[in-house]
């Protein structure tokens, strides 16, 4: 059996795993990615690709932000619709702040290529995947590779294999506490090459549901429709779906929308997770292996970033011979999920039609909406939490 060794053991190849040891290599940290997908696969995960500043700024630092700088869309506001008006909310002039449109299966291709470009070492389709011994002081990691067994050792492991990996899973029940909320309907979502149909992204209430207009590129859109949890994709034929969303649009916006032959259709269940806490010995949690959120707020990807530049930096201070950070990684990382959670969980409330809330809800609802409009105080709030709180390091 080959055994190696490496500082860092990364699990998992996704945005918050690559970016990690992209992070780890500016900073002298050996690490090594194991993923239980092939690369190809990992590269065909359709996700969001709004980007908070402080993830633009951990790809600055990566040194992998060199295309989201020349292709990515800044943009400086949002929209929220209700029935037939339209109200922009100004990221811009409230937060001196703006998002940035980049697809996070771009920001994928960008860590996967300079990772290769640099000769660090990640290995793709590891089978068997197991770690071992977190709770003291020699970690390691076993897999096998084309029927043959490996053992990675190591001083951490990094646990970046999302909702269903190894690393959460082979935490003790009784050391971890969990927080979950699965809401009553999904999104179906439709990828399109077509123009978007409005410059910024656009979050869209009507009686007969939740629509979201977003976009990857000027010329590739991605468009969602709320639906109910027992849907399938393959029921709804393109036309269909885009029928749907010209129903749940201002009728100028959806007169200005533009229609094709779909490039990907799939429906999303939405839920609100937590695992806290986020370090158990030598093992730490990051990214959808300890927090999920609905993706009306887009905040599922700078979540993971905002985890990984924290570890990232807690790790280079205790190979500099301090364990301030580690110690407090998971505390640090909690406050801010938590108030991602609030605030993603308060934006799929007052955006989606929820039947079983009646009249009643639908006045809630319509209320929040006119007394946010009308504040400068309400819109500012909405506006730093869109695009992002900072990360205190």
């Amino acid at each position: 059996m080959p055994t190696t060794r490496t500082q860092v053991a990364i699990i998992g190849a996704g945005p918050s795993g690559l970016l990690l040891g992209a992070l780890l290599a500016r900073k002298g940290v050996d690490a090594v990615i194991i993923e239980q997908r092939s690369a190809d696969y990992v590269l065909g995960r359709i996700r969001a690709g709004v980007l908070e500043q402080v993830t633009v700024d951990l790809l600055d630092e990566a040194g992998v932000s060199e295309r989201l700088h020349a292709e990515g869309l800044p943009h400086d506001g949002v929209n929220l619709s209700f029935g037939s008006e339209m109200h922009r909310i100004d990221l811009k002039a409230l937060t001196n702040k703006h998002v940035v449109v980049y697809g996070q299966t771009e920001v994928t291709r960008d860590l996967m290529d300079a990772r290769a470009a640099a000769g660090l070492t990640t290995v793709y389709e590891a089978q068997d995947v197991a770690v071992h011994g977190f709770d003291g002081s020699q970690p390691s990691v076993t897999y096998t590779v084309n029927g043959e067994a490996h053992t990675l050792q190591c001083d951490f492991i990094a646990g970046c294999d999302g909702y269903h990996g190894v690393c959460r899973a082979s935490v003790p029940a009784d050391a971890v506490q969990t927080h979950e909320k699965v809401y009553p309907f999904g999104w179906l979502g439709v990828l399109a090459d077509v123009p978007p149909v409005a410059h910024e992204l656009i979050y869209a209430h009507s009686e007969r549901g939740f629509a979201l207009c977003s976009m990857r590129s000027e010329t590739r859109s991605r468009y969602y429709v709320q639906c109910s949890l027992d849907d399938q994709a393959s029921r709804w034929s393109d036309d269909d779906f885009w029928n749907e969303l010209k129903r749940r649009l201002p009728a100028d916006v959806a007169a200005n929308l533009v229609t094709g032959p779909s490039i990907e259709k799939s429906i999303a269940p939405l839920r609100s997770f937590v695992a806290e806490p986020m370090r158990f010995g030598r093992l730490f949690l990051a990214g959808d292996a300890a927090h999920i959120v609905p993706p009306t707020g887009a905040k599922g990807l700078n979540l993971a970033a905002g985890d990984v530049g924290l570890l990232a930096r807690a790790l280079e201070e205790h190979y500099r011979g301090s364990n301030r950070g580690i110690d407090t990684y998971s505390q640090r990382c909690l406050q801010r999920v938590w108030k991602a959670e609030r605030f993603s969980w308060w934006f799929t409330s007052l955006m989606h039609h929820f039947p079983e809330t009646g009249s009643f809800g639908q006045r809630m609802q319509q209320a929040e909406l006119a007394y946010l409009v009308s504040s400068d105080a309400a819109r500012t709030v909405v506006a730093e939490n869109y695009v992002g709180l900072p990360l205190v390091m």
